[in-house]
């Protein structure tokens, strides 16, 4: 057997403790300084309806209730995010005025810390419809933007809602593309807007169910929630001569104009009509049970009025079953 030298031997013994060191630097365990902190943790990936009340493509209905064959309707309970009542809600219908619902909205999403902004009309003031509502505005007229709102959700002015559009998108058409783009950020994707007022023009669609999404999203402002609850109101503006002019507009609604009565435990808030020959009568409620737990219905192409109030007391009376 051949001898190492000492240098030799020095050496190997030198290289085999080095190799064992290493190789215990590397079973130090390493503890990482890992936090999360509030903005990031906060930043939680939540389903888009994770606060919505979801309605398949199936009829959600009940044999103790009876609507009109024809109609669009449905009853969302917000708290508890169920839908109790679904009948057609995802048929691309005219919504007539509840398109103004939408109008609102982004007036308030977008100006509701200016509500004193003076809106001014021009020539597209007119609402060119036989038969349309209107506040009787002419070129050269003006209102403030709260006022604006009142005279749209309460009197249902077809020539306000076009006041509105035209003095925050510039035009007609370019407030349909903003209605059209939140429509989508809200998730009413079968929404086709085509003018603020919902007069009757072609492609001019909205389901019940975007109805009830935009409704929803309209409700987070206080100032639509307070104005859709009031029975009247003294709406005030400066004519195209500058003289200040008042009048005091009745709420469109046949619950809050005491027409009619709504179930025995169940008090509707407000909300907003819409009528005309192509979409036949819509309305859209925010109604609440005994406890204060909100609702919001919605009923679409119903026949004539009365039938509508029947259809939607019939249908809030699931509310209290």
């Amino acid at each position: 057997m051949k001898c190492i030298s000492k240098p030799c031997s020095f050496f190997v013994i030198m290289l085999m403790l080095s190799s064992v060191y290493l190789s215990g630097c590397s079973s130090i365990p390493y503890e990482a300084k890992y936090s999360i902190d509030k903005a990031t943790s906060s930043n939680r990936c939540e389903p888009f309806a994770a606060d919505k009340c979801v309605a398949d493509v199936e009829d959600i209905t009940s044999q103790d209730m009876q609507v009109n064959d024809k109609v669009s309707a449905g009853l969302f309970d917000i708290n508890r995010r169920r839908t109790l009542y679904a009948k057609n809600v995802h048929e691309r219908l005219k919504p007539a005025s509840l398109t103004k619902v939408m109008t609102a909205y982004i007036a308030l999403k977008y100006y509701g810390d200016q509500l004193d902004k003076v809106l001014v009309a021009d020539s597209s003031v007119y609402a060119n419809e036989s038969g349309a509502q209107a506040l009787g505005l002419k070129e050269g007229c003006s209102m403030t933007l709260n006022e604006a709102l009142h005279a749209l959700l309460i009197y249902s002015a077809n020539d306000v809602a076009n006041l509105i559009a035209t003095n925050l998108a510039g035009s007609i058409e370019g407030f349909a593309d903003m209605m059209n783009a939140e429509a989508m950020k809200l998730g009413a994707t079968q929404s086709n807007f085509k003018n603020p007022n919902g007069l009757n023009v072609e492609d001019h669609l909205v389901t019940a169910y975007d109805m009830y999404l935009i409704f929803s999203a309209a409700m987070k402002y206080d100032t639509f929630s307070e104005i859709i609850s009031m029975n009247s109101y003294d709406v005030k503006w400066t004519d195209e001569n500058g003289e200040g002019q008042s009048r005091t507009i009745d709420n469109t609604n046949g619950y809050l104009r005491g027409d009619v009565a709504a179930p025995s435990g169940v008090t509707v808030i407000g909300g907003k009509t819409g009528t005309t020959n192509a979409a036949g009568h819509c309305l859209i409620l925010l109604a609440k049970d005994g406890d204060g737990n909100p609702y919001i219905a919605v009923i679409m192409r119903d026949t004539d009025g009365d039938t509508l109030y029947s259809d939607m007391t019939n249908m809030l009376n699931e509310i209290v079953k």
